[in-house]
């Protein structure tokens, strides 16, 4: 009866210590945070202004790597359903004549939305970059 006790308790011992070298050796979960991503830069803007109170229209912003996920920011406003990816050098969005409703200067800039990472546990991905501000005339 003896041996049987102590063939347990070597057992029991042998399992909790490879459970700990488990633990111990990273296979518990690891969190790697996100890292930069590619920052766009605008170069050019198709047509630079437009006239106060006109009607909507088509920017063009030309520039370099946009992701195929980029958004172009109006003053500060995102404009998501209304930016088109059209290659990593030029991207279009609509912009509605309320737009451009009032003279002023308008701040453009884009976003390249971060990506989620892959990690067994999510981890990782990249950050959200946006580009430099360029101004946009309302005349």
């Amino acid at each position: 009866m003896k041996t049987l006790s102590t063939k347990t308790t070597v057992i029991t011992t042998l399992l909790v210590t490879l459970l700990a070298i488990t633990v111990a050796c990273g296979y518990s979960s690891k969190n790697y945070p996100p890292v930069a991503g590619t920052v766009p830069t605008i170069t050019q803007l198709m047509p630079d202004s437009a006239a106060s109170g006109g009607a909507a229209f088509m920017l063009t912003v030309n520039g370099t790597n946009f992701s195929t996920k980029a958004v172009v920011n109006w003053n500060g406003t995102a404009q998501t359903a209304n930016t088109t990816y059209v290659s990593a050098n030029q991207l279009t969005v609509a912009i509605p004549a309320s737009g451009i409703a009032t003279a002023g200067t308008v701040q453009v800039t884009v976003t390249n939305p971060g990506t989620q990472g892959t990690g067994v546990y999510g981890s990782g991905g990249t950050l959200s970059e946006t580009s430099s501000v360029v101004d946009f005339t309302v005349n």
